[in-house]
């Protein structure tokens, strides 16, 4: 079988779409809930009523979608971007902007799991019948947004660029205030991270129903669905057997000879 993520129609729209000097966008493998938040504290200056009435793909709209492509082109600058699009599909225009580009990067092996669980949980017509089997389709590439191995490589290969800031979820979890202060310093904001603290946390994500895609029509999610499951690291371990782990190194260590081994949290 073969996923379709995005139609042909908004593959070239999206490399036609203009990116704006004044622009953010985050980029990252599915799924980044809790950076999109925090990106949004950070451009309402701390002020928490934007975060708590308006649905996060409202906020910061996800260009490969239609609705968020129809979004973006009717806001007012400057505009926060969502994306998964690997590197080749991007809009062009990015490379000659200084928009300011967010790439989040997590180890596969938990992004594997939280895969699963997300479209297991679904209610699209293609969905895995056990980890097995999203396994399989995960180290092929045969998944929503392809190959996380290729995703990564195309993305790191921007990484000398100043307009670029590689952030991982594993640093994110470990120490949330330098990382904060990380984005805050890279956006050109001078916000005291004392005022994101208590907001920008994963639990008091996952309880807004703005961010924690609660809100999503029965038609696409089984009852009690919610985008941010555990936010921990590591959860990979709960789910894979000796063999997957094995298996997975393997081809890990394969598709991503090249790189630097402290250029990753996770190693």
């Amino acid at each position: 079988m073969t996923y379709e993520f995005l139609s042909e129609v908004m593959k070239e729209a999206c490399t036609k779409f203009v990116i704006k000097d004044e622009d953010t966008v985050m980029v990252s493998y599915p799924k980044n809930p809790l950076v999109i938040e925090i990106l949004c504290l950070i451009h309402s200056k701390g002020d928490t009523k934007w975060i708590q009435s308006v649905p996060t793909w409202e906020r910061s709209p996800w260009l490969e979608t239609d609705l968020g492509y129809k979004l973006l082109n009717e806001s007012e600058r400057p505009r926060l971007l969502t994306s998964h699009l690997p590197f080749h599909l991007f809009p062009k225009s990015l490379f000659t902007s200084k928009a300011k580009v967010l790439y989040l990067m997590r180890n596969p092996k938990d992004v594997l799991a939280s895969g699963d669980y997300f479209w297991t949980t679904s209610k699209l017509p293609k969905k895995p019948e056990s980890l097995e089997q999203y396994f399989k389709w995960f180290i092929q590439g045969n998944v929503p947004y392809k190959s996380w191995f290729e995703h990564i490589r195309g993305w790191m290969s921007m990484r000398h660029r100043e307009n670029i800031l590689l952030l991982s979820y594993e640093e994110l979890q470990k120490d949330p205030r330098s990382t904060i202060e990380k984005i805050c310093q890279f956006l050109g904001q001078k916000l005291n991270p004392e005022e994101l603290d208590s907001n920008s946390s994963f639990q008091v994500m996952k309880q807004n129903k703005m961010s924690n895609y609660e809100m999503l029509p029965e038609s696409l999610t089984t009852q009690h669905f919610s985008m941010a499951r555990k936010g921990i690291c590591g959860d990979w371990k709960n789910h894979f057997t000796a063999a997957q782990a094995e298996a997975f190194h393997k081809v890990y260590q394969e598709k991503m000879a090249g790189f630097p081994k402290d250029l990753f949290p996770w190693e």
